[in-house]
């Protein structure tokens, strides 16, 4: 693969039309987090993109909340996202947004065509889930062939991640599996009417989904050797991590803490977060999605380069990343050691992965 320099990145998002694209990005400070803050003038802003109605960024509205981003100097604005998770990383990028958190299965490819944007922290494991009924039969992700499975997009990381599981056991996902796209709201309609006989759904939808029709959960991703890795990650405009470390630094470490309190605190995370899902969700419910996610694992560093390259050679499987992309060399150039001592930013000159 080519290397990207700094100013082939620019030239890269302005030939695709993404500077200045509006992409449902929207101003968004809870009442909770507004009014006067201490020492206000000592303190760095940032804009942190936020899907509020995503369980597993509740630790942001934790952070907020319980000021862990005051804690490491910074005045964060935090900005309600509602589109996908490829927009998100188009806004961080393109400077819309310093950062945010998304899924690794959604991102890599994106960063395999040169999107300006660092992994500084794997925030949680847990949040993807292959459901059934009872009685469809489906008792392992091997018996989905010839079965038709409802996705949210066919780049969905659902879908990227249970193809991946069927590539490993020597099925053609894309020739043997049918995958239906319908929005996520109607995956239940779908089941019910014998549309599909199963869908891959996230959170909230999937545990919910789950819960209302009493679906069997056959597959999710912390089975196996998954079960101490990533789904989804912290990414940094990769502009600031290099002009500003410390700054990088600090969001990460904020980020890290609010996990760590999420996983330690799981009820009280869900009395914060509950004003942002809608449907009026009990707290007992999103408690106990928040107990079924690892938020206490907060991979960085070389861990976090591991998981990454383990996705990308794993994604070479479904031919979404290129086989002659370095995963290795991908992992080092796109995960900085932020939380070391010694800060040292990935380097963004001349990369090339294979």
């Amino acid at each position: 693969m080519a290397g990207f320099t700094d100013s082939s990145r620019r030239s890269f998002i302005q030939r695709i039309g993404l500077i200045g694209a509006g992409i449902g990005l929207t101003s968004s400070l809870p009442a909770w987090a507004e009014g006067p803050v201490t020492n206000e003038g000592k303190l760095t802003t940032v804009k942190l993109a936020w899907g509020q109605t995503a369980v597993c960024q509740a630790p942001i509205s934790v952070a907020l909340k319980q000021g862990f981003f005051k804690k490491y100097g910074l005045n964060v604005e935090p900005v309600n996202f509602s589109g996908p998770t490829d927009s998100l990383l188009q806004a961080i990028a393109t400077g819309q947004a310093d950062g945010g958190i998304g899924m690794a299965l959604r991102w890599l490819k994106p960063l395999e065509q040169g999107f300006d944007v660092d992994l500084t922290v794997g925030t949680h494991g847990g949040c993807m889930r292959l459901l059934t009924p009872k009685t469809s039969g489906i008792n392992s992700v091997r018996d989905l062939v010839g079965k038709s499975v409802a996705v949210s997009d066919q780049a969905s990381p659902l879908r990227n991640f249970f193809a991946i599981q069927l590539a490993k056991q020597g099925i053609d996902p894309d020739k043997q599996v049918n995958w239906v796209q319908y929005p996520a709201d109607l995956f239940g309609e779908a089941l019910r009417k014998g549309e599909v006989q199963a869908i891959a759904s996230d959170d909230p939808q999937g545990w919910l989904i789950k819960k209302r029709y009493d679906l069997v959960e056959v597959d999710n991703n912390l089975n196996g050797e998954y079960h101490m890795m990533t789904c989804c990650v912290l990414g940094l405009r990769g502009s600031l991590v290099r002009d500003n470390p410390a700054v990088a630094k600090a969001i990460t470490q904020a980020i890290v803490d609010a996990q760590q309190w999420t996983a330690d605190h799981p009820a009280e995370t869900a009395k914060i977060f509950a004003p942002y899902v809608p449907g009026n969700v009990p707290i007992e419910d999103i408690t106990a999605m928040l107990k079924e996610h690892t938020h206490n694992h907060h991979s960085t560093g070389d861990q976090l380069r591991s998981e990454v390259a383990t996705y990308v050679n794993e994604l070479k499987l479904i031919n979404v990343i290129r086989p002659d992309t370095d995963a290795q060399k991908f992992a080092d150039h796109y995960v900085p050691n932020l939380l070391v001592s010694n800060l040292q930013p990935a380097s963004h000159d001349h990369m090339k992965m294979s």
